[in-house]
This record gives C-alpha cells, sequence and structure tokens, in this order.
C-alpha cells in the first residue's frame, strides 16, 4: 500500500472532528469497507457513543455478517444486529429501478425506532465521493430520513477509504465491491427469498473455487456468471468451465454461461433507459452533519 498523502490525513481529521460534533451516532453497517471505516471513525472520534447497527435480511450475505462480527470483536466497536423486513414491501420485492429506495426507507426506518428508544443523537451511512457518479436511488432516503453522509462530507474516495482502512488495520480493507443479494436480479425480476438463497449459494461456490470478484446474475433458468476480467486475463479454461457449471446448475438452474465482458459494477442498469440513472449531484462543500443542510 503506498504511503498516505498529507490531503488524505487532512481529509480523516476533519472527518474525525464532524464526529465528535454529531453527537452519539448510530452507524448503518454492514461488514464492507466504506461502513467498516465509518464505524472504526466513530470509534475513535466518540468511543462508546458510537453505535454500529448491522441489518439482517435474506438480502444480507452470511459472508458479510461474519466480516461484521469480526470487526467490532477485534476493535471493540459497540454493535447491534436488528432484523430488517424489506421483502414485506411490495415495492421492494418488484425490483423496479427504485428497489434501493424502498430498502433503504426500511433500513433508516428501523434504525430510527433504535434511535427513538435510545439516548443516540443521529443516524450516519457510508456514502462516499465516489459513490456521486452512480445510480444510487437509496440516497434520495438516506435525504428524506435526515441521514448523515461523513465520507462524503470528508470528500473521501473509495481509495482514500480503502489506504485509511489498511492503516487502521481493518481486514476487509481490500475487499472487493459487493452490494446487497437482490443487486443480482435484473430489474423487473420478483426478489424472492429463493432467488436471494440461489445467488448466494452460487456466489460461495463461486469463490470457493478461487474466483475473488465475481457475480451470479439471475436471469429465471439461466446463470450468467460475472468474473473480473483481470481474474479472465489468461482466459477460463475448458475444465474450469465445466466446474462452474457443475457448481452452479443444481442451484437451480438449467443454463450456465459466462459473459465475456466480465464483471462491470451495476451492469443491470444497462437495460434502464438513461433517463433513470441521473448520476447523484450532492454538494460536497457543505456538511450534512449540520441538520440545517439536510
Amino acid at each position: 500500500m503506498a504511503k498516505i498523502s498529507q490531503e488524505t490525513l487532512g481529509k480523516e481529521a476533519q472527518l474525525f472532528k464532524q464526529l465528535k460534533e454529531a453527537g452519539r451516532l448510530l452507524v448503518a453497517f454492514s461488514g464492507g469497507v466504506d461502513s467498516s471505516y465509518l464505524a472504526w471513525a466513530a470509534k475513535q472520534a466518540l468511543g462508546d457513543d458510537c453505535l454500529a447497527v448491522t441489518a439482517v435480511s435474506p438480502s444480507y450475505p452470511q459472508s458479510h455478517r461474519g466480516m461484521a462480527e469480526e470487526i467490532v470483536r477485534d476493535f471493540r466497536i459497540p454493535h447491534r444486529f436488528i432484523e430488517t423486513a424489506e421483502m414485506e414491501r411490495a415495492e421492494y420485492r418488484r425490483n423496479a429501478a427504485d428497489r434501493c429506495y424502498y430498502c433503504k426507507t426500511e433500513l433508516f426506518e428501523r434504525m430510527e425506532e433504535v434511535l427513538e428508544g435510545s439516548d443516540f443523537d443521529k443516524i450516519a451511512y457510508g456514502i462516499n465521493r465516489d459513490d456521486q457518479g452512480d445510480f444510487r436511488p437509496g440516497h434520495r432516503a438516506a435525504e428524506e430520513h435526515r441521514i448523515l453522509s461523513p465520507l462524503l462530507d470528508a470528500n473521501l474516495s473509495k481509495e482514500e477509504i480503502r489506504a485509511l482502512s489498511y492503516r487502521a488495520g481493518l481486514p476487509c480493507w481490500d475487499l472487493p465491491a459487493s452490494a446487497c443479494l437482490a443487486s443480482r436480479l435484473p430489474y423487473g425480476t420478483e426478489v424472492t427469498s429463493e432467488r436471494l438463497s440461489q445467488v448466494e449459494e452460487g456466489e460461495e461456490r463461486l469463490r470457493a473455487m478461487g474466483f475473488r470478484q465475481v457475480r451470479l446474475r439471475h436471469h429465471g433458468d439461466l446463470a450468467r456468471i460475472e468474473i473480473d476480467p483481470a481474474e479472465m486475463q489468461d482466459g477460463v479454461s475448458a475444465e474450469k468451465m465445466e466446474e462452474i457449471s457443475a457448481a452452479v446448475r443444481p442451484l437451480g438452474f438449467k443454463w450456465v454461461c459466462l459473459d465475456l465482458d466480465g464483471y462491470q459494477l451495476g451492469s443491470l442498469n444497462r437495460a434502464l433507459p438513461a433517463s433513470h440513472t441521473i448520476s447523484l449531484r450532492i454538494p460536497v462543500s457543505g456538511s450534512a452533519l449540520d441538520s440545517s443542510e439536510q
């Protein structure tokens, strides 16, 4: 890992300052890179005046839960699991382009229930500067619920968060990007527990074969496998393709195919009209830790 610049260290110092000014804080915590660094930073800034909150549901991979438990244990971060019921929302199961809005709405409403029954002051989540250029309907829910965005306010990029996470000793610092399991279903395909289970088990089997950045896109009877192009640089042998098919097909698929374009973040968004994928335009000069800016 390259040496961290003074600019990045300055951003971290500003992050700590803003977190201290936020008061007692609930942090939405999945065990991924961004939320883990935010939970760690909140612990550094606030001590036990922070609480990392992890939502458990069929769309949350078991592997993420294991990482979350490891981090809060090793870094002594106050933590609580809660259950969310986005699967009970017809708008979420319908899986339109704004599915993430309903998922985040459910998350923030459940976290608000925790907030109301405690002496915590605010809620934060881990959107970062680089997320502004992606299609993020979930951020609309964050704005509606006045959720803080400390990493975005500090203008921290994904690369900077990884570097600072490495410096902090967080084991997730180099984890591949990962979203909830529902993101593997094409828009318009109903989200069901069975389909989410097929995706989770399939990806676990593919990672067990040595693939690091991999997605199983669920197209009904067809499983479309995306693998990081760097991992496919020397091609995929006929034997490996047979191994992939043998691992995935028994999960309930009739066909298994390998996407020649490889893994691409948000590849299913290509099916959406351009009008649906407007980039976020979130001002980063002001601080969302000031509730008047929400």
